[in-house]
Protein backbone atom coordinates (compact mmCIF):
# COMPACT_ATOMS: atom_id res chain seq x y z
CA UNK A 1 0.00 0.00 0.00
CA UNK A 2 1.49 3.53 -0.65
CA UNK A 3 -0.33 6.61 0.14
CA UNK A 4 1.12 10.20 -1.06
CA UNK A 5 0.99 13.61 0.13
CA UNK A 6 2.32 17.06 -1.14
CA UNK A 7 3.67 20.00 1.11
CA UNK A 8 1.27 22.14 2.91
CA UNK A 9 1.37 24.84 0.31
CA UNK A 10 -2.54 25.42 -0.16
CA UNK A 11 -4.57 28.25 1.29
CA UNK A 12 -7.75 28.00 2.50
CA UNK A 13 -9.62 28.64 5.32
CA UNK A 14 -6.99 30.46 7.31
CA UNK A 15 -4.44 27.42 7.60
CA UNK A 16 -2.46 25.68 4.78
CA UNK A 17 -3.41 21.84 3.25
CA UNK A 18 -1.69 19.10 1.84
CA UNK A 19 -3.03 16.68 -0.73
CA UNK A 20 -3.46 12.71 0.56
CA UNK A 21 -3.87 10.69 -2.72
CA UNK A 22 -3.36 6.84 -3.42
CA UNK A 23 -2.01 5.48 -7.04
CA UNK A 24 -3.77 2.05 -6.65
CA UNK A 25 -7.50 2.40 -5.70
CA UNK A 26 -10.24 5.12 -3.38
CA UNK A 27 -10.73 2.07 -1.42
CA UNK A 28 -6.95 1.92 -0.44
CA UNK A 29 -6.85 5.75 0.18
CA UNK A 30 -9.94 5.70 2.57
CA UNK A 31 -8.72 3.38 4.48
CA UNK A 32 -5.69 5.08 5.39
CA UNK A 33 -7.21 8.19 6.25
CA UNK A 34 -9.68 6.50 8.28
CA UNK A 35 -6.92 4.31 10.80
CA UNK A 36 -5.47 8.37 11.08
CA UNK A 37 -9.11 9.71 12.06
CA UNK A 38 -9.52 11.74 8.81
CA UNK A 39 -13.26 13.01 8.41
CA UNK A 40 -15.00 11.26 5.09
CA UNK A 41 -15.76 15.24 4.70
CA UNK A 42 -12.38 16.04 3.99
CA UNK A 43 -12.57 13.86 0.55
CA UNK A 44 -12.57 15.88 -2.26
CA UNK A 45 -13.44 14.10 -6.13
CA UNK A 46 -9.95 11.97 -5.87
CA UNK A 47 -7.83 13.34 -2.75
CA UNK A 48 -8.36 13.84 1.00
CA UNK A 49 -7.36 17.32 1.93
CA UNK A 50 -5.31 17.37 4.93
CA UNK A 51 -4.67 20.74 7.21
CA UNK A 52 -0.55 21.21 8.02
CA UNK A 53 -0.51 20.29 11.49
CA UNK A 54 -1.55 17.25 10.56
CA UNK A 55 1.33 16.33 8.04
CA UNK A 56 3.42 15.41 9.96
CA UNK A 57 1.39 12.22 11.42
CA UNK A 58 0.00 11.31 8.30
CA UNK A 59 3.74 11.03 6.87
CA UNK A 60 4.89 9.14 10.21
CA UNK A 61 1.90 6.66 9.36
CA UNK A 62 3.73 5.76 6.28
CA UNK A 63 2.56 8.72 3.51
CA UNK A 64 5.29 9.41 0.98
CA UNK A 65 6.34 12.76 0.80
CA UNK A 66 5.70 14.20 -3.18
CA UNK A 67 5.80 17.39 -4.58
CA UNK A 68 2.32 18.58 -5.72
CA UNK A 69 3.05 18.29 -9.83
CA UNK A 70 3.83 14.13 -8.55
CA UNK A 71 0.11 13.74 -7.10
CA UNK A 72 -1.43 14.99 -10.12
CA UNK A 73 0.65 12.92 -12.37
CA UNK A 74 0.11 9.42 -9.96
CA UNK A 75 -3.36 10.60 -10.43
CA UNK A 76 -3.67 10.96 -14.21
CA UNK A 77 -1.30 8.24 -14.94
CA UNK A 78 -3.50 5.36 -12.61
CA UNK A 79 -7.24 7.15 -13.97
CA UNK A 80 -7.70 8.07 -10.44
CA UNK A 81 -7.72 11.76 -11.42
CA UNK A 82 -11.22 13.50 -11.49
CA UNK A 83 -10.41 17.05 -12.19
CA UNK A 84 -13.63 20.03 -11.05
CA UNK A 85 -16.97 20.06 -13.44
CA UNK A 86 -16.56 16.40 -14.02
CA UNK A 87 -18.30 12.97 -12.40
Amino acid sequence: MTVYIDPPTWPGHGRMWSHLISDVSFAELHAFAERLGVPQRAFERDHYDIPSHRYADVVAAGAVEVSSREVVRLLTATGLRRPKGRA
